[in-house]
């Protein structure tokens, strides 16, 4: 039987939750004080929760097949059959057709792109102004994904779609759903069907052209119909801008809060690439900034905890199961700060990742792992990468706010955002 919080564990779980207005500390409690496998005791929400590598490689690797990604959640609604939410053969035949575009091999010829739209956004930004990088890397991250991806040009689209975006994002993040599953949704559907509009838009226009290699030239080739079509594009438009808008926020709040960081990167940066804009190949990973990319992730991973259905009984041993049916969670934020795993596992340490330290496996899992690790990983670094290098090349950055927490949103994103002072360095 799993475990339910103690009297004492309770009390620090509800401290923890009224103070922060998040579950993340509360599962942290939970996680240091009952192990790596536990219920919440809610008498309506009492799903099971495990984390820790060995969990995570059952859920992920060894006892995949019997984890459902499906469920009657919302993000169901909203993405209908999106790659993201189906199983079996259906998820395999939508992962095979769109993985060619994201492949390792396409990243170079993505740089330009991810460069130009970085500059586009950043020339916006007043010289010695106050910007929001929560709300700047989202315009970047849109503007990107939709051209690499779709071949738009989204900039025109962004004003007045910027709302329904968002509210699509809010719309699937957690909340009271959870509890109540049947709440009302004021106006949520308007808001959709704006996104839906433009998507569909875009597919019509599409099929008039000529072929593209681009992923939704894949999909079109592939013979799927409007709806199919349109379900993997708003998967890959909700999924992959707002994991990279949080990497890019968090990497930027951290740096902001360490500025001798700031300042090494800033030098190793000028030294590898000197007026050069930074390319897109594999081989070129300054050192530092690839830390800082990988300490950033462990410490907000994006996608925090993975929300499953048990298809059938799961065992995890010592007596410690998950019936057939049941929800559960995993945790990857509690096990990237599990403080039997990290030294100061708090504490942000790029240099835990440098000359090529390893980790437990599994220990590490911002992408999940496994046959569904997240199809969109190694675009993602790339675009870090690159956005991250061109910024400090461009501009000096100044933290202005450090009261920041950690919201569990679609992805987990640093609210109330991250305002920053920018100056445009000197040719």
């Amino acid at each position: 039987m799993a475990k339910s919080p103690d009297y004492e564990t309770g009390k620090r779980v509800l401290r923890a939750f009224l103070r922060e207005r998040s579950l993340l500390s509360p599962l942290q409690i939970m996680y240091e004080r009952m192990g790596h496998f536990f219920q919440i005791p809610l008498a309506s929400f009492h799903p099971y929760v495990v984390g820790g590598p060995e969990a995570n490689r059952k859920v992920l690797v060894t006892d995949r097949n019997k984890v459902r990604w499906r469920s009657t959640d919302p993000v169901t609604d909203v993405l209908r059959q999106g790659v993201l939410v189906t199983d079996g053969e259906e998820h395999d035949l939508y992962r095979g057709l769109m993985e060619p575009a994201l492949a390792h091999g396409r990243l170079p010829g993505y740089a330009e792109l991810m460069l130009r739209q970085t500059d586009r956004v950043s020339s916006t930004w007043q010289d010695g102004g106050v910007i929001d990088l929560l709300v700047e890397g989202r315009k970047i991250a849109l503007l990107i994904i939709m051209e690499a991806l779709f071949g738009v040009d989204f900039w025109d689209d962004m004003p007045r779609l910027w709302t329904p975006i968002l509210k699509t994002i809010a719309h699937i993040s957690p909340g009271p759903w959870i509890l109540w599953r049947q709440i009302p949704r004021p106006g949520f559907r308007r808001q959709l069907k704006a996104v839906d509009d433009c998507l569909y838009g875009i597919i019509r226009e599409r099929r008039g052209s000529a072929p593209k290699t681009d992923l939704l030239g894949h999909l079109l080739e592939a013979g799927l119909n409007d709806d199919r079509i349109r379900d993997q594009m708003l998967t890959m438009l909700i999924a992959g801008h707002d994991t990279s808008t949080a990497l890019l926020a968090w990497t930027f709040f951290l740096l902001g809060s360490e500025p001798e960081v700031m300042r090494r990167l800033d030098s190793d940066l000028e030294a590898s690439l000197g007026d050069l804009p930074p390319p897109a190949t594999a081989g070129w990973q300054p050192p530092l900034l690839d830390e800082v990319i990988k300490e950033t992730l462990r410490l907000y991973p994006p996608i925090h905890i993975g929300n499953r259905i048990a298809a059938e009984e799961i065992d995890f041993g010592g007596g410690d199961v998950i019936p057939a049916g049941e929800r559960f969670f995993y945790s990857i934020y509690v096990t990237q700060r599990d403080k039997t795993l990290w030294e100061d596992a708090d504490q942000f340490r790029p240099e835990r990742f440098a000359h090529g330290r390893k980790t437990p496996p599994y220990a590490y899992v911002p992408f999940g792992g496994g046959p569904r690790a997240c199809i969109g990983a190694a675009f993602g670094q790339a675009e870090a990468r690159i956005v991250v290098a061109r910024l400090l090349q461009t501009f000096r950055f100044e933290l202005t706010n450090r009261k920041v927490h950690a919201h569990m949103g679609a992805t987990l994103e640093p609210r109330p955002g991250v305002l920053m002072r920018v100056s445009r360095k000197g040719p």
